[in-house]
């Protein structure tokens, strides 16, 4: 779209029904503030500018909202006086002369860049306002659309519309894009005459109307419009992502077992042919390669899982992990900040951090690498085709060189050369006789307090 286009973006609010101390557009939907979903929708409709209304928390806010590609300002609103006064705090802007202008609000993180396309398009194509509305079976509390031979005619609120006018079900989500020619004249001309005086902004269609201008409405889904104003919203907000979001995988080509179990960040990357077993929670920042499968109960973050590789059952991916191809992370292992090479084997009740693990190699069961020495992190090197057995403690910094072998239940504190075998442990005695002495004495210790007692 060749049309340039100024975004006004209402986020203001007090949150006082979210109980939170923290603005509601900060609170998050997958990982990531409200307010920067919304963002991330108004740039992928083509718009370069905009404008943040902020109130509390006005600089986290503008952080959260700022994305790249996009000039992002912000103006504070100190008092609360209506939609079309928060939207006049952004006069500066608005008056630098845009083809289009849009405003919606920080707290509708599901909607999408292509309701705010299909917007604009009717600008360009002569409308002078679009409202964006939708469709509900329960318009209760809701403006209600009124359209007349193909052009908005007026939003009605509930309280003041007729029996009939009540029946509509198309309503005012809020959100509206606005000829940016007429923009500001128009809306210095909304006034405060009402039982609340305060300045609305859908008085800009009788506005308009009255100066000839054309009014239309598009349509949405209604899911995508929801706004969030408390705790159970927010909740059903999430899950609405979710669903939609696993949705969109699968048709992607991702296979999910239970996909209402499975839990998504905003950047989950998950290609085609990945298999997600169920009860699987994806933090930020993970990328799942075609043809690995995710095992149930496990948990990701920050995690890079190459092709045909396996995680899990119960395993925990964390910040910088790095799975090689064809590599396996098995059942209750962890696996921190480490590079697992291609092929190589995690399989059972280990943990892995700050470590270089080289292809084909096989971690034992109960393996730690001993990577914290109470102030500072410390590095352990594993080549290729080399063998830890299980129980095995590498106390880092420390290197095992390809091919190399670690006996079962050792102790490594220094490095082992390529093709070696090390033994980190004490010689093992046996003392015949010994246990039933030890059993009498324990039973003896076990009668004489029974006795006391």
């Amino acid at each position: 779209m060749t049309r340039t286009c100024l975004a006004v973006i209402l986020a203001a609010g007090d949150s006082t029904r979210m109980k939170s101390s923290m603005s509601k557009v900060l609170h998050p939907i997958a990982g990531l503030p409200m307010i920067a979903h919304v963002m991330q929708a108004v740039r992928g409709a083509e718009m370069s500018d905009a404008v943040l209304v902020v109130g509390r928390d006005a600089e986290r806010v503008t952080q959260a909202g700022s994305v790249d590609g996009m000039a992002v300002s912000s103006v504070l609103q100190t008092e609360r006086r209506g939609t079309g006064h928060a939207v006049l705090m952004a006069r500066e802007a608005i008056a630098r002369g845009y083809d289009d202008l849009l405003v919606t609000y920080g707290d509708v993180p599901l909607v999408r860049p292509e309701t705010f396309l299909a917007a604009r398009a009717k600008l360009a194509e002569g409308a002078d306002i679009v409202v964006i509305g939708f469709r509900t079976a329960n318009p209760t509390g809701y403006g209600r659309l009124l359209v007349e031979n193909g052009e908005l005619v007026a939003i009605r609120e509930e309280k003041e519309a007729s029996d009939e006018e009540r029946k509509v079900t198309w309503c005012n989500s809020g959100l509206m894009a606005i000829s940016g020619a007429r923009a500001l004249e128009w809306l210095e001309k909304i006034d405060n005459k009402n039982a609340k005086g305060e300045y609305y902004l859908t008085d800009l269609v009788e506005i308009a109307r009255a100066a000839g201008g054309r009014v239309v409405a598009v349509d949405a889904p209604e899911a995508e419009l929801a706004g969030c104003n408390t705790r159970a919203e927010l909740a059903l907000l999430e899950a609405s992502w979710q669903q939609r979001q696993r949705h969109e995988l699968m048709l992607a080509g991702v296979s999910m077992i239970a996909p209402e179990t499975v839990f998504l960040a905003h950047d989950t990357v998950l290609e085609q042919d990945v298999l997600v077993e169920s009860n699987v929670v994806f933090g930020p920042g993970v990328t799942v390669e075609s043809g690995a499968v995710i095992h149930a109960f496990s948990h990701l973050e920050g995690a890079h899982v190459a092709a045909g590789a396996t995680v899990g059952p119960f395993a925990r991916l964390r910040p910088g992990a790095n799975l090689g191809e064809g590599s396996k992370v098995g059942n209750f292992c962890e696996v921190k900040k480490a590079e697992i090479g291609a092929g190589a084997k995690v399989n059972h009740l280990t943990y892995i951090g700050d470590a270089v693990i080289g292809a084909g190699s096989n971690i034992g069961a109960g393996t730690i690498t001993c990577n914290y020495d109470g102030v500072n992190k410390h590095e352990t090197r594993i080549g290729e085709n080399a063998f830890i057995g299980s129980n095995s403690s590498l106390v880092a910094p420390v290197s095992i060189g390809d091919g190399a072998y670690v006996a079962s239940g050792s102790v490594i504190t220094t490095d082992v050369p390529e093709n070696a075998l090390a033994f980190g442990r004490a010689r093992q005695e046996v003392k015949p006789g010994r246990a039933t002495a030890i059993r009498e004495r324990a039973l003896a210790v076990k009668a004489a307090k029974k006795a006391g007692h």
